[in-house]
């Protein structure tokens, strides 16, 4: 597997990939029927913003060169402080694919990379079961808050080595993420 930064020849697969992804239907938990379009076109409208962040937006290729997992990293705000923070999100792998370490593969690599770049940490909403294996914790309990009171354990963070001495606030997504219905 190769994990490198997506181009522009890769934008009609990742919103394939990630519609693939996020379909399904009505789970178990009570989360509703899912066509995948609401986070392929999040991605499609984070680009055409400018909001992605290149060095952190990866893909995963198969040994054939085929793309088979994207994460996207955004621009976001901590207390209106730009460049400190990164929103992760959507990361999908290929149904057919998943659980084979691609995911994975593709969280520590934006992790490392967004640690090189200096950034201070990288806040998500996301399952609490899943990310904490990533260094994902709780952003409340470094005094980051969320937009909206999604709950203490799914709006996380992963603080990087610049983390040190960040007094936190009040985080806030690209604003894509607003336009989501």
């Amino acid at each position: 597997m190769l994990i490198r930064r997506e181009a522009a020849a890769d934008h009609d697969t990742i919103r394939a990939l990630h519609r693939a992804a996020f379909t399904h239907g009505p789970t178990d938990d009570g989360r509703p029927a899912s066509d995948g379009l609401l986070e392929a076109t999040l991605v499609d409208e984070l680009r055409a913003d400018g909001d992605l962040v290149p060095e952190l937006t990866l893909v995963a290729e198969d040994e054939t060169g085929r793309v088979v997992g994207h994460v996207a990293m955004s621009a976001a705000t901590l207390d209106g402080r730009t460049g400190e923070v990164v929103a992760l999100g959507p990361i999908g792998v290929k149904p057919d694919l998943q659980r084979e370490g691609i995911g994975s593969a593709l969280m520590h690599a934006t992790v490392a990379a967004a640690d090189a770049m200096g950034l201070r940490g990288i806040v998500l909403l996301g399952h609490a079961d899943y990310y904490p294996r990533f260094g994902f914790e709780p952003a409340v309990d470094h005094h980051v808050t969320p937009p909206q009171d999604w709950g203490r354990d799914n709006f996380l963070l992963r603080r990087l080595d610049a983390w040190v001495g960040c007094p936190g606030g009040a985080f806030r997504y690209a604003p894509a993420f607003d336009r989501l219905s």
